[in-house]
């Protein structure tokens, strides 16, 4: 991750008896610790801080003539999958934002290939100027009512800390059902984590009252799921950590930071959760969070405290998250605290960005071995809704604008079927398990005609598909599994917008630009076809995902969350 302190070489510097190898003169600095903006020269010795006051010996001297130096920024909470990038290309476009360490949950890709995925996403992270400090997956699969190419239980965890001992927690438990009613292979993991002295990290989307007290009970430290103040409140009072979530797909901020105060913002930090890669370069990442923050009227230096040193405390980030002695120079320049445009990153005391360019060199790291296993059944015939025979009602997924929750409604057969707001729904076992094919309506989508299709579906990523007409529908899902994995958009018999994600049918080995490009044709076309969602493919993704209330649809049929279990679609 990092080199280790070397004290006897910091010491004389941190004394001012010799050169630092790079002074920071007239900046003014962020003490986290202290709420305070300190004008002070920063010494940096071996990639650590040896002192911050009136310093004046360096081998290279920069004057930073007033502007503001922030610790490198954190985020505490992120699926890097979610990106479509590797961690490379993440990383090289994160850095210029001023990101220099993640917290990140790996549970895509080993929801797909099992510890594969995990020693995967490990080791092509080493040597970037992002440090990804990974998670332990703790429910693949999320739950027992979808289909997964890999499996986690105590033995993988075990396993996954041998490769990754550096781990600080076991990621989100979002099979909170199974925590709330004692599920054997849930409260096993909890045991083992508790034991190796891993955080537990939350996922509680709406709970409340005595089950959110159990799962407090439990050892589950944080939430990412708020999405009003009344919930995080509660959650604050019952002890949780807050991670304040802006990212694509999901948008908390706004929402929830006019709760936040003195009395209550050391238990809070920022999250993205998912990050596309145009958000990604033209909004910018942890930057842009507390830019929004700042712009909304909530306080500079409190906001930098939560992006920095509030994470790093909670997660046990040696060094990190604070601009003092022993920590390491991971250093952010900013010329003002309102618009928060990064200028330059160092990342242990050598320059990683400037003027939003990463000068970090390529790692040669390749993807061989984890090409995506894209097995999927023959779908033709198979796509096509029929109502059987006394069926005069249906459940149908409701999506809500601007957020991963769904409504679960229930609508008359002829209503539904003739609805032009109802979509078809579709998810296909790609995982060359079972050829589960499941098949469900989706209200609020905006499809007028033709289809979309995607191998990510979270959290399984079998193959999701939506769409007006069955042929389109299959055309879609043919051409996802032809790329190897990806998404694409089809009109009758036509492809209009494709974009191949081969790296586990997660993500792309492409720069980030690249990816965004293909990822805009995408949401045009999508949009060309009546879908006005801001983020179709990612709306799309998470109707898989059998832990957000109200309704799902997995590989094995519709879910009803807040019962958590598989229910019929059509009701008599």
């Amino acid at each position: 991750m990092h080199t280790q302190l070397n004290f006897e070489e910091l010491r004389p510097v941190a004394c001012g008896e010799s050169k630092a190898d790079l002074l920071l003169v007239n900046s003014q600095v962020i003490n986290v610790f202290t709420g305070e903006i300190v004008k002070a020269a920063v010494a940096v010795k071996g990639g650590y801080i040896a002192g911050v006051g009136d310093y004046s010996l360096g081998q290279e001297i920069i004057d930073l003539h007033g502007s503001f130096l922030l610790p490198g920024l954190i985020d505490s909470h992120i699926h890097i999958e979610s990106s479509m990038l590797t961690p490379e290309a993440f990383a090289r476009t994160a850095v210029p934002h001023g990101t220099t360490a993640v917290l990140a949950d790996p549970h895509e890709i080993v929801n797909v290939l099992g510890l594969d995925g995990w020693r995967y996403m490990v080791d092509s992270s080493q040597g970037l100027p992002v440090d990804f400090f990974w998670q332990v997956p703790s429910c693949v699969p999320a739950t027992n009512m979808e289909t997964s190419g890999g499996n986690i239980g105590p033995t993988e965890v075990k396993q996954a800390l041998d490769i990754f001992p550096q781990s600080p927690a076991l990621a989100e438990m979002m099979n909170y059902p199974g925590v709330i009613n004692g599920q054997e292979s849930v409260l096993n993991l909890i045991k083992l984590a508790h034991q190796m002295n891993l955080l537990i990290e939350g996922h509680a989307p709406g709970l409340q009252g005595y089950a959110l007290n159990a799962y407090a009970a439990a050892g589950c430290s944080s939430d990412h799921e708020c999405t009003t103040r009344e919930e995080t409140l509660e959650k604050l009072r019952l002890g949780f950590r807050i991670l304040i979530r802006e990212g694509s797909a999901a948008r908390n901020l706004l929402e929830i930071l006019p709760l936040i105060n003195l009395n209550n913002y050391h238990r809070c930090s920022f999250c993205s959760d998912d990050r596309h890669p145009a958000h990604l370069l033209t909004e910018g990442h942890m930057d842009h969070i507390l830019r929004k923050a700042v712009c909304s009227g909530f306080s500079a230096i409190q906001a930098i405290q939560m992006a920095t040193i509030n994470p790093a405390l909670h997660y046990q980030l040696k060094a990190r998250g604070a601009i003092a002695p022993g920590y390491l120079a991971d250093l952010v320049i900013v010329d003002n605290l309102k618009d928060i445009t990064v200028q330059q990153v160092y990342k242990q005391g050598r320059l990683a960005a400037c003027d939003g360019k990463c000068l970090v060199a390529p790692t040669t790291f390749g993807n061989a071995g984890i090409s995506s296993s894209v097995i999927i059944p023959n779908v033709e015939g198979q796509l096509r809704l029929i109502a059987p025979h006394g069926a005069q009602r249906v459940r149908v997924i409701e999506i809500i604008p601007g957020q991963i929750l769904t409504r679960s409604e229930t609508m008359s057969v002829q209503a539904a079927l003739n609805d032009p707001t109802v979509s078809k729904l579709a998810v296909v076992e790609r995982h060359g398990r079972n050829g589960n094919i499941a098949l469900g309506l989706v209200k609020g989508f905006g499809l007028q005609r033709g289809a979309l299709a995607s191998s990510v579906a979270h959290d399984s990523h079998n193959l999701i598909i939506v769409g007006q007409d069955e042929t389109s529908m299959q055309i879609a899902a043919l051409k996802v599994a032809e790329m190897g994995g990806g998404m694409a958009v089809v009109d009758g018999d036509q492809v209009i917008a494709a974009l191949a994600l081969p790296v586990a049918g997660l993500m792309s080995p492409c720069p980030a630009a690249e990816v965004a490009t293909g990822h805009e044709n995408l949401e045009l076309a999508a949009y060309k076809l009546g879908c006005h969602l801001p983020a179709p493919f990612m709306t799309l993704s998470f109707l898989s995902l059998p832990v957000i209330p109200e309704l799902r649809l997995t590989d094995q049929g519709l879910v009803d969350v807040n019962l958590f279990k598989l229910v019929d679609m059509w009701i008599s």
